[in-house]
């Protein structure tokens, strides 16, 4: 007999499947992606790739709803190729998304990001602790890999090559990194060069370890209940970003405007242009 927990995926269930689940783990999941440049190597949904495949993974260890993917995060400086909102359209998308799933009945929503920015993290912390307030409703909104190491959260470089090296090495074009130095401005990598040190076991190993965390915080707030684990958690992913909300208060799209600025050195990404040959 297979005791496993129950999951299904909320757009494929009947009524009364979807109200069996939630009577035995009322734990929705929320995977937020994005259509964002990440290099000339790596596909414009990889947030989105990488955030669907941590929630259906998650979900059939603890149990209950997997939702479709949401691709709308805060806009980043990527003209031409990236897409995203505004942080008051967000903002509203955010709490009226996590009203309507504690007006359902879940108890637990987790927003697996595969989109990283500190104003977009900020934003979701913020409407974390608002659903709380509001609703009662428990909520862990966080990049999956700021759950193992804060030096993971690149963008295009080592660690989300790896990710997607694990995922769907179809999709990934190593070589349009060309040979010579990478430029952050242009060529939207931040972090280590993913050339010749990015690999599929890297990537699995951290998927792991995401994952690990994920379910063990999902299982501890159904058994529990108590919100003080995710308000400490909220309390050190703000601590993180200090000294950019001492410059923007909550003008996140100013503030992730400049942390882009200062991570490229530049005022605005544009693409390189491809090798030739």
């Amino acid at each position: 007999m297979n005791d496993s927990p129950s999951w299904g995926r909320y757009s494929e269930l009947r009524p009364d499947d979807l109200a069996a689940l939630r009577a035995r783990a009322p734990a929705a999941y929320l995977p937020w992606g994005g259509l964002t440049r990440h290099g000339p190597h790596l596909p414009l949904g990889l947030d989105t790739i990488v955030a669907e495949a941590l929630a259906e993974r998650a979900v059939k260890r603890t149990g209950g709803v997997l939702l479709p993917a949401m691709t709308w995060p805060l806009a980043l400086p990527h003209p031409g190729v990236s897409l995203g909102l505004s942080a008051t359209t967000l903002r509203t998308l955010l709490a009226e998304s996590l009203a309507a799933l504690a007006g359902n009945g879940w108890r637990v929503v987790v927003v697996i990001s595969g989109h990283y920015s500190p104003g977009h993290e900020l934003l979701l912390i913020d409407a974390a602790e608002r659903a709380l307030a509001d609703h009662h409703l428990l909520v862990l909104a966080v990049p999956p890999l700021a759950l193992v190491d804060d030096d993971m959260l690149d963008h295009g470089a080592l660690w989300e090559s790896s990710v997607l090296l694990a995922l769907r090495p179809d999709l990934i074009k190593m070589e349009a990194l060309g040979a010579g130095p990478l430029d952050p401005l242009g060529d939207s990598v931040l972090g280590r060069d993913p050339r010749g040190t990015a690999s599929a076991s890297l990537g699995n190993s951290v998927l792991t370890l995401a994952l690990e965390r994920i379910v063990s915080a999902v299982e501890r707030l159904l058994a529990s209940g108590d919100p003080a684990p995710l308000q400490a958690l909220y309390a050190q992913r703000r601590e993180r970003y200090q000294s950019l909300t001492a410059r923007y208060g909550d003008d996140f799209e100013a503030l992730t405007a400049a942390w882009w600025q200062e991570m490229t050195g530049g005022s605005a990404a544009a693409p390189r242009p491809p090798e030739s040959g």
